[in-house]
Formats: structure tokens, C-alpha cells, sequence
């Protein structure tokens, strides 16, 4: 697996030409040197058929690392790439990272129609348990990024493992979760799966369908009292004319963390822009957020 690889600066081998002592020289020289973990993308297969992506930065020490979760019905990568550009301005700070496909999603195993709330935020332990074991990262020092819906899971992820979280950052995240896919989805998807068991969606982008465990799932955590017992550093983002924008007062003020930073995008939608022309916003978010992290890590 690329965790377990290691690059060596010195070949040690000797050669007959090469006087003994020089080859001796040559070893001690190589065990004692730092061992520099490998830099770049490598594809995972997590337990469960979780399929991720880990980005780890060249460095000679252990790195702090952030665990990405996708939002509703997208994939590791995010829209736009999000999540790609993101996983690369953290590497570039220093910062490894993991990005996710929930199962039923992506390249990750399982059936779409049977997803929860509750089995997301397994997948996300599952990535959080992987990437603390990595060999090459400080797994005192891990992070947790969530958008739109991955921002409820991150937020869930991050008080259910206060110990093993220290930095959290949510992007557009749902704020009340039946609240709001009864909003985006109508009133007439939640009947038809209660009378059907499932129900077909045309989310835009592509299309879904949920068994009615989705929808009884919605009721079966709060956003505000995860948020109310994370103490660690809280950052959120959205964009100003996102309709999570209402909550982020809210969330800031139930935030107990001593490092806490909300900021609203302007002019800012839920994506920020990212599959326009214009990618200032994309970049401004990514930034802050990786500064962020560079910071709380």
C-alpha cells in the first residue's frame, strides 16, 4: 500500500570495486538520515469497499492530515473538483489528506438506495480509522472537511470522536437535516417513499433512488447539538445567497470551541461558483481553508 512505502535517498549496496570501508560509511550515513514519507495521490480500497483517495506530502516528519466526506448524491472528488483542489493547496501546506466515496457512491461498493445518515457516518469512521493509521501521519493532528451534506456527517463525525478530531470545517453545510431535504426534495418524494418504501429522484446532475430508511434517518440526529458538543476548533463557510447562510449565526453561537471562524461568501451560492467561469470564489474557500487547518493542526 503507498502508506508503507518509503523513499530512500542512497542506494547502499556495495559493489566489488567499492573499498569496504566507503560502503560502511555509506550505511551509517543511510540509517542514520530521516526516512521522507512518499508524496503523492494513491488509490485505497478501505473495509466496507470504501474507495478513497490519500494525498500525502513529501516531508521527514509526521504530517497532520484532513478527512474530506462529499456532499449529497456526489462523489470523492467533489463538483468542480473541490476536493481535488483542495487535497492539493493541503499538500502543498504540508497537510495529507483522504477523500472518500460513501458506500452506494463513486467508485465505493454498496447499494445508493439503501443510504442513512447513520451509514455514512460509519463510512466516515472507517476513513477516519484508516487515515489514523497511516503510516507518515500524526494522528494527533487529523482534521474533518464536510460539504453540504458532508458537512452534517463531519459535524456528527467530529462530536461523536471529540478525542481524535482536533479541526473541523464544514462547506455549505445542511443545517437541520429533514428541514432541509424536505425543502430540496418536496414534500411528495417523503409520501411517496412512505407508501412506496422507495422513491426516484432527478437530483439535476444525476439521478437517485432512496428507500424510505433514508428519509426515517433524517430524524435521527440534530446539527446544533453535534456542534454544541464539539470542543475543538470550528470553521464554516457558505455563500451568502445559500440558504444555509440562516444557520451559521446560530452554529456560532452554540459553538463551545476556543478557535472558531465563520465566514459568508459573497454573492456566494451553495457551490461557490466552482462550475462557472469565474473560479474566485473556489480558490478564496480553498484557501481559507487550507490556512485553517494550517493553523489548527
Amino acid at each position: 500500500m503507498g502508506e508503507d512505502r518509503q523513499i530512500l535517498a542512497t542506494d547502499a549496496r556495495p559493489t566489488r570495486r567499492a573499498p569496504l570501508r566507503r560502503f560502511l560509511l555509506a550505511l551509517v550515513a543511510l540509517l542514520a538520515a530521516p526516512l521522507m514519507v512518499l508524496a503523492g495521490e494513491t488509490t485505497v480500497m478501505l473495509k466496507g469497499g470504501i474507495a478513497a483517495t490519500l494525498n500525502i506530502p513529501a516531508s521527514q516528519t509526521p504530517v497532520p492530515a484532513v478527512l474530506m466526506l462529499h456532499g449529497f448524491g456526489s462523489s470523492r472528488d467533489e463538483v468542480g473538483h473541490l476536493y481535488t483542489r483542495a487535497a492539493e493547496a493541503l499538500a502543498a501546506r504540508g497537510i495529507a489528506s483522504l477523500r472518500i466515496d460513501f458506500r452506494g457512491f463513486g467508485k465505493s461498493d454498496g447499494d445508493t438506495g439503501a443510504t442513512t445518515i447513520d451509514s455514512q457516518l460509519d463510512d466516515a469512521r472507517v476513513g477516519l480509522a484508516y487515515l489514523s493509521k497511516v503510516k507518515g501521519i500524526d494522528s494527533a493532528r487529523v482534521g474533518v472537511l464536510g460539504f453540504s451534506l458532508g458537512g452534517g456527517i463531519a459535524t456528527f463525525l467530529a462530536a461523536d470522536e471529540p478525542e481524535k478530531i482536533k479541526s473541523l470545517v464544514t462547506w455549505s453545510s445542511v443545517g437541520d437535516l429533514k428541514a432541509d431535504f424536505l425543502s430540496e426534495l418536496g414534500q411528495k418524494a417523503f409520501d411517496r417513499a412512505k407508501e412506496e418504501g422507495i422513491v426516484g429522484l432527478d437530483l439535476g446532475w444525476r439521478t437517485i433512488a432512496l428507500k424510505q430508511s433514508f428519509f426515517e434517518s433524517l430524524d435521527s440526529r440534530k446539527v446544533d447539538d453535534a456542534i454544541a458538543r464539539y470542543p475543538g476548533a470550528y470553521m464554516a463557510i457558505v455563500g451568502q445567497k445559500d440558504a444555509a447562510a440562516a444557520y451559521l449565526e446560530k452554529f456560532a453561537g452554540l459553538s463551545k470551541a476556543s478557535q472558531k471562524f465563520t465566514y459568508i461568501v459573497p454573492n456566494g451560492d451553495h457551490m461557490f461558483g466552482v462550475l462557472g467561469d469565474d473560479q474566485n470564489m473556489a480558490i478564496d474557500v480553498i484557501f481559507k481553508t487550507t490556512e485553517w487547518f494550517g493553523k489548527t493542526l
